[in-house]
């Protein structure tokens, strides 16, 4: 007994844990570990509901007019979008090609739509640009600016018979020509040398720049042996105390001072990154770091038509689905109780645990609830009682061959696991399959479907069978000889 005991404690020190989850109001995780002010781990707890029941916003791409692009260069365009719009944090987003080269992109509970649609559409070609003869002041955050890789494409379009846009698609001037037109076009008759671009970058993330008071930045890697990053090095390593451009999609971003200390890093081959600045705010920093780890599009996307999509069917699908959720659990629950008595309570009280720490990982994941995310919980909580069955009604059997009524719990537990982790496993592989399947055609709603009934069932061989063995022999060691001279408490 005093093993159960202990399984006891841990039981319900998982129970208060998922308990102080589950809660509406839960103030999430926020650690300040090394004491800087800045929370190393951030996290907060809150239910995530996918498009059908929060709403948000559905976004059709297209290809740009005169632009030629073939099966790969859609997949690309596709799988670059999906990689955006999953960096930014939208949970269950859907992004699936269609005919006409036509991108549909679906965005459950998206506010700032504006940065969401930046992300998706930007071709994000990022240049490190040579500065070194440009005089302070000279030019500003967002002027345009006119580049040799940016000629180089427009030359490159000219060749194969396509009419660029102003001077080529990338430049800004194309976006606003009456903002300083000579500047952005000729530069004082020359276009600013390319350096490197985006490809010569292995991963981006935005950071906090506490050297510059705290302000959004974002941190890069260069990818060793890429496309330009010699030439990059080289520059950085022999223009200390001169400026280098950050330029995207032909806007300035900044154009910061080589520190010393970079360019000896850069001589001796140390260097492995460094921090773009720019006056960012937190949802442009994420932004540019989503548009240079996942890389440019390779074909400039417009949109065509957005919808925004209410919550009312949302609101009532939520509270359908509660209801239903509400009356099975007191079925199943009302069921367990009448028909196997003092058992049943034992299950009882495992089913609410497993209601309980699905609805805690839901929240801790997160896990985005859709109406197929709900439907595959809903019928855990059925397969969560099978277990219990297959094992009481095992121990009654043994009841009444006449074993003593721990050998007949020991026994029904013991003899009906195999038949319980059999069965789960092999809906387990399903629910596998059907996840791989959403994930390769974009069905969202399967994926979603099969996240639920399979968590739900490796939370049933915890609760089905570890936590309502220990209740039940709880339940025996406090009843004493009561259920040994009333076997029809045990449902016999």
């Amino acid at each position: 007994m005093g093993r159960y005991r202990l399984w006891l404690a841990v039981i319900l020190l998982v129970a208060a844990a998922a308990i102080w989850l589950s809660l509406p109001g839960n103030p999430g995780i926020h650690l300040d570990l090394d004491g800087d002010g800045t929370y190393e781990i951030d996290r907060d707890i809150k239910v995530v509901q996918g498009l059908d029941l929060q709403g948000g916003s559905r976004v059709l791409l297209q290809a740009a007019p005169g632009t030629s692009y073939d099966d790969t260069t859609m997949e690309q365009a596709r799988q670059n979008v999906e990689r955006r719009v999953n960096s930014l944090g939208v949970s269950e987003a859907v992004v699936q090609r269609q005919e006409g080269g036509r991108i549909i992109v679906e965005l459950p509970g998206v506010q700032e739509q504006a940065v969401a649609f930046e992300a998706i559409k930007s071709t994000g070609l990022l240049e490190f640009v040579d500065f070194s003869n440009v005089a302070t002041g000279q030019y500003l955050e967002g002027d345009c600016i006119l580049t040799t890789e940016q000629v180089a494409r427009a030359e490159a379009r000219l060749a194969e018979g396509e009419e660029p846009l102003a001077l080529d698609e990338y430049t800004c001037a194309a976006e606003d020509p009456e903002a300083e037109p000579d500047r952005a076009l000729l530069n004082n008759g020359r276009p600013f040398t390319t350096i490197m671009t985006g490809a010569g970058l292995s991963d981006a993330a935005p950071i906090l720049d506490q050297q510059f008071g705290a302000t959004w930045a974002v941190n890069f890697v260069i990818r060793k042996g890429g496309e330009g990053v010699d030439r990059f090095l080289e520059y950085v390593g022999s223009n200390a105390n001169r400026p280098m451009a950050i330029v995207l999609d032909g806007r300035l971003l900044s154009y910061p001072t080589i520190q010393p200390d970079l360019a000896s890093s850069a001589r001796a081959g140390t260097m492995d990154g460094g921090i773009i600045t720019g006056d960012f705010t937190r949802d442009e920093a994420q932004v540019l770091a989503a548009q240079l780890k996942y890389g440019a599009l390779p074909i400039p996307l417009d949109i065509i038509a957005f919808d925004t999509i209410g919550p009312s069917l949302g609101e009532i699908s939520v509270q359908r689905s509660i209801r239903a959720g509400v009356i099975g659990v007191a079925t199943v629950l009302l069921f367990m109780l009448i028909y196997y008595r003092v058992p049943g309570i034992a299950a009882d009280l495992a089913l609410l645990l497993f209601v309980v720490i699905n609805f805690a990982l839901f929240k801790l994941i997160p896990v985005t609830l859709s109406l197929p995310a709900i439907t595959g919980f809903l019928i855990s909580i059925g397969t969560a009682v099978d277990g219990n069955i297959l094992i009481f009604e095992r121990m009654k059997e043994e009841l009444r061959f006449g074993r003593s009524m721990e050998r007949a719990i020991e026994a029904g537990f013991d003899r009906a696991w195999t038949s319980i982790r059999d069965s789960n496993l092999s809906t387990i592989i399903i629910c596998a399959i059907l996840y791989f399947f959403g994930s390769a055609f974009g069905a969202s709603a399967v994926r979603g479907f099969a996240v639920t009934l399979g968590l739900g069932l490796v939370i049933n061989l915890f609760t089905a069978v570890l936590a309502t063995r220990v209740f039940l022999h709880s339940i025996v060691a406090i009843s004493g000889d009561v259920l040994r001279r009333r076997p029809k408490l045990l449902g016999v």
